[in-house]
């Protein structure tokens, strides 16, 4: 008998998800991703998420894909957690300034506005 697969674990669900709301032109809370996939929040399911994220994001940067883990925010101020920054994203994208503030969001706000462009036509 297969054992089920967390639904945080599960790349293909995870991934059609983030999907979702760029079609829709739409940041995620990391509390309304984690309701969709059952669970309440909590930092070690945010983490794990994370998780998945960074392997739905590496195989689609191979795709040529936009990512999405820029997509999911904190419900306080609409920016992605820290991990997000200090995870080498922001970096690799070529920003090097603050993770909070008018930069960021200036940074984040070009990005998800990318990924909306992609994804809204697919």
């Amino acid at each position: 008998m297969t054992a089920a697969v967390d639904p945080i674990a599960d790349i293909a669900r995870v991934r059609a998800l983030m999907v979702e709301a760029a079609r829709a032109g739409e940041a995620i809370s990391y509390s309304a991703l984690l309701a969709q996939l059952g669970h309440r929040f909590t930092r070690p399911k945010m983490r794990a998420v994370c998780r998945t994220l960074g392997a739905i994001d590496e195989a689609g940067a191979a795709a040529g894909e936009p990512e999405l883990a820029v997509l999911l925010v904190r419900e306080s101020d609409g920016l992605p957690g820290q991990g997000w920054w200090g995870g080498g994203h922001a970096m690799m994208l070529g920003y090097d300034g603050p993770w909070e503030g008018p930069a960021a969001r200036a940074f984040v706000t070009v990005l998800q506005q990318e990924a909306f462009a992609y994804w809204r036509d697919r």
